[in-house]
């Protein structure tokens, strides 16, 4: 056992502060490792007639499949609330049934994109998310300011995609991805600020656990989010 004492009270924080996030960043590579597998399951028999249907050649989620990608959006909230609760144990379950569900949404980049670059587009955007992540970890910098920010030019292309889905034009749908690059890199660097500044030194087991996993989930959603463009950019279709 270490001799906190000696350590000194910065030292203390030091571990504590490791051990919170190393626990945040375990979260969401559980949650990564678990959408893999569900979406590799889901394009294969007998999981793929599950959720996807060939309508006159077209291939389209089916009912269920719909609602499997559709469900993630509510558990979100779910997983919110019971964090609010520090109920850690039921944000758990949620967490780990978000992931799986996520796995569906995911599934459909298998049969889009080559598996090369498929791997290709993952490690470029684990290797930029772990070069922001740490930008927002060491940085001395207040990035309070960021969230509004972001929020609202998120909310922005999301209301500009919606609207798209009907003018289909493909010069918007670049220039809302290049911006979209950009929110989301500015997301992960500011997720992993605020979480570093939300933890203290006394938390409790369940808070800690609770806020690991809410911290998990939103930096689960911007590394899956960032793949995704990268993935737009440099994936090479079937």
């Amino acid at each position: 056992m270490q001799n906190y004492e000696i350590l000194g009270l910065n030292d203390v924080q030091s571990v504590g502060m490791r051990s919170y996030f190393g626990r945040i960043y375990n979260y969401m590579a559980g949650g990564l490792l678990v959408s893999a597998g569900t979406a590799y399951l889901a394009v294969r028999e007998p999981f793929f007639s599950l959720f996807y249907s060939v309508q006159n050649n077209n291939l389209g989620l089916s009912l269920f499949g719909w609602m499997a990608v559709l469900a993630p959006l509510m558990m979100i909230f779910m997983i919110n609330s019971a964090v609010a609760k520090m109920n850690a144990a039921k944000a758990s379950v949620l967490f780990w049934i978000f992931s799986a569900l996520m796995g569906v949404s995911l599934s459909n980049v298998l049969l889009m994109y080559t598996g090369d670059s498929i791997v290709q587009s993952f490690l470029v955007t684990a290797a930029g998310f772990l070069g922001l992540s740490l930008y927002g970890y060491t940085t001395k910098k207040s990035l309070a300011s960021w969230g509004s920010f972001l929020m609202m030019g998120l909310v922005g292309v999301i209301a500009a995609m919606l609207i798209n889905i009907f003018l289909k034009s493909s010069a918007l749908s670049l220039g809302l991805s290049i911006i979209s690059v950009f929110i989301f890199i500015g997301l992960t660097i500011y997720d992993t600020n605020r979480l570093k500044s939300m933890y203290y030194e006394g938390m409790s087991e369940e808070a800690q656990k609770a806020v690991a996993i809410n911290g998990a989930l939103a930096l689960y959603l911007d590394f899956i989010n960032l793949f995704r463009l990268v993935l737009y950019f440099l994936g090479d279709r079937r």
